[in-house]
């Protein structure tokens, strides 16, 4: 089975002071010229002069070099949240296991520590699948005691493992009192885990020999143009006239595919279908379809009907 891997951050932007970051978090100042000083606070341009914050930056130095250093700065500490997050969510969908060694590695990082604090954990049993019933919620790392979480009765634990994943919500026991449980401590998650929503499917379902569900069918849009925006929005791709997301079961990917159509961009279209195919392109049936690549499909399938045209009723003459 694949093992997640840090991805290597982007470096800044040539010419960037090696004291820039801790003006990005809002720590230091750099030298502007004339007495003043700027930093980054919460993504934007500051400033202060003699030691005292003015109400707004003097327009000489927001076209400066200094500026133009920290706005680059800025753009790409955005990059790299967006990277952190997307990768934990990765490893979220991909059941990959992940080597303790990773989140020493990451964990001093603001941007790594958003999605990965308060995280359900949970280590790996013998066969290699998450050992939910010793999870927690994911708090702290260390070389020599291990992997810290706040387990479901609230109490500190340090789980002495090398690799740990991180539950899609569809495997997670009990998880409405996880949810209860963040919501007592006052946390919250930076990656959707528990609050995720999720599609268990029916004993119909399990049984049947049908290849597709037309639960999400017949979803009127005025523009084939608004369907694609609207899928692109949540982050699903679009080919070949179908939204479409892979999630992984046991190691396994497959693909959820959502008929949007594929007629002119700007012509009516209506929703279709919503199934499933494994990597080499070949039907599944529902009875077969993995818990989480069925529960991905539905959510992005709800997702995207949701923004449907709704027909008002006729009104009474």
């Amino acid at each position: 089975m694949a093992t997640a891997k840090t991805k290597a951050a982007k470096a800044p932007k040539a010419g960037m002071a090696a004291q820039a970051p801790a003006a990005a978090a809002g720590t230091g100042w750099l030298d502007a010229g004339d007495g003043y000083e700027l930093t980054l606070e919460a993504g934007k341009l500051a400033a202060r002069k003699a030691g005292k914050r003015l109400a707004s930056v003097p327009k000489l130095l927001r076209t400066g070099p200094v500026a133009d250093q920290l706005e680059s700065l800025g753009d790409w500490l955005e990059e790299h949240d967006r990277d952190c997050l997307a990768t934990v969510d990765a490893w979220m969908l991909h059941s990959l296991p992940v080597p303790r060694t990773v989140l020493e590695a990451v964990w001093d990082d603001p941007s790594w520590q958003r999605p990965l604090a308060n995280a359900i954990v949970a280590p790996l049993d013998a066969a290699g699948a998450p050992h939910a019933a010793r999870g927690g919620l994911f708090r702290s790392v260390d070389a020599k005691r291990g992997v810290g979480i706040v387990d479901l009765d609230g109490e500190t634990a340090w789980l002495d493992t090398d690799r740990i994943a991180i539950p899609h919500p569809i495997l997670i026991p009990e998880l409405d009192a996880w949810r209860e449980l963040v919501t007592q401590l006052g946390v919250t998650q930076g990656v959707a885990q528990l609050h995720r929503e999720t599609h268990l499917r029916t004993a119909a379902d399990r049984a049947s020999e049908a290849t597709a569900l037309d639960k999400f069918a017949e979803g009127k849009f005025a523009q084939l143009m608004h369907v694609l925006g609207k899928a692109r929005t949540l982050g699903y791709k679009v080919r070949g006239g179908y939204a479409v997301c892979t999630a992984w079961d046991g190691g396994a990917p497959s693909e959820a595919r959502y008929w949007v159509g594929a007629d002119s961009p700007e012509s009516e279209t209506y929703t279709g279908d919503l199934g499933w195919v494994d990597s080499m392109a070949r039907v599944i049936k529902l009875a077969d379809v993995g818990p989480i690549a069925f529960s991905e499909g539905m959510r992005m399938a709800s997702a995207i009907y949701a923004a449907r045209v709704v027909d008002k009723p006729a009104e009474a003459a």
